[in-house]
């Protein structure tokens, strides 16, 4: 056997191996034992969703089958929530105002929107109901709360935000055939407004109009979550219907208006609370505390295909071009549309 120096080949081939094989080792070790560092994916969203309590859920659960993502919610006002989406501060939208929504697309800011549930905006109050509205519809309801607080009878508190609350009660009161701007400033005779603006979140609005024992509109989602916790005393006073639907959609950031976008995220998140999985979650979400889901899950709807004039609701407020999100504005979408 050649030696070289006292030492054979073979000895030298067996060190070499096991030095090889030792750094690998620890090499490998040291790679498998570093915290991984997973993907920040950044959701601005509707505060309806986060202050529910829905949106800790979905983290949970997506973040349990997709665990590369570490899912974060900026909760804001749907108007807000798309202008920070537009600076390039989110990855996808997930809110509830589909004229906000379509220009949103339209100005090249998003794709593959994609509808994921409803449910209803109501009119609450004080259970005395000063202006005589239950039972009314929304517009005669308005009409009878406007002509009440002129005479120094009723107080309204809008969230005065850009919200997608904001943009139904702004609607509502265009089919009344009455001027917000002058509502705003009219006065009652105590000298003070009776329309009010919080120029906030849900929950905070509806705190205000407890506290000037007033009417406002909200989701039916985050009332009952302030009302079972005893947040508010405010009832229910004109219930839900066609002019009331309220529907929430998914959208991804396009990555040509922001590279930083991180669009595969995005696309994985729509398409879990798109999927069965995820439509059960809104399915379940809220029977444990309300015995009623707070969410109800439009796809899984669309199969069931048990209520057609809900059905044609949701697609005649919400539907853009005859659709969730026209082609032109999908990209990659996979089998999000079928």
């Amino acid at each position: 056997m050649i030696s070289v120096r006292g030492i054979s080949i073979r000895q030298r081939t067996v060190v070499t191996f096991t030095v090889i094989i030792t750094i690998s080792l620890i090499g490998g070790f040291w790679y498998f034992s570093q915290p991984k560092i997973n993907q920040n994916l950044i959701v601005s969203t509707t505060s309806s969703l986060y202050e529910t309590g829905f949106l800790d859920v979905l983290k949970t659960s997506f973040e349990t089958k997709y665990s590369q993502y570490n899912v974060s919610f900026i909760s804001v006002g749907t108007a807000l929530a798309i202008e920070t989406a537009k600076k390039g501060n989110a990855d996808l939208i997930f809110v509830h105002d589909p004229v906000q929504e379509k220009a949103f697309l339209t100005d090249g800011f998003g794709l593959n929107r994609k509808i994921m549930a409803y449910n209803f905006y109501i009119i609450v109050g004080p259970d005395t109901d000063p202006s005589g509205i239950k039972n009314s519809n929304p517009v005669d309801a308005l009409k009878k709360i406007a002509s009440e607080g002129l005479k120094g009878n009723a107080i309204w508190v809008s969230r005065g935000d850009g919200s997608g609350t904001h943009s139904k009660e702004k609607v509502l009161w265009k089919l009344a055939s009455l001027n917000l701007d002058e509502l705003k400033t009219q006065i009652a005779p105590d000298g003070k407004p009776w329309y009010y603006e919080a120029g906030t979140t849900m929950t905070p609005t509806l705190q205000l109009a407890n506290q000037k024992r007033g009417y406002t509109i909200s989701d039916v989602a985050t009332f009952l979550k302030n009302s079972v916790s005893g947040n508010i005393q405010l009832v229910k006073i004109v219930e839900a219907g066609k002019d009331m639907i309220n529907v929430y959609s998914m959208i991804a950031c396009n990555p040509d208006k922001n590279p930083n976008t991180k669009y595969q995220g995005a696309m994985e998140l729509i398409k879990y609370l798109a999927s069965d999985e995820g439509q059960l979650l809104l399915q379940n979400y809220g029977f444990k505390e309300f015995n009623r889901a707070l969410f109800t899950p439009w796809i899984t709807t669309l199969k069931t295909n048990t209520n057609t004039e809900l059905i044609q609701w949701v697609k005649d407020y919400a539907y853009i071009e005859g659709s969730d999100c026209p082609e032109k504005h999908r990209r990659d979408a996979g089998n999000l549309y079928g």
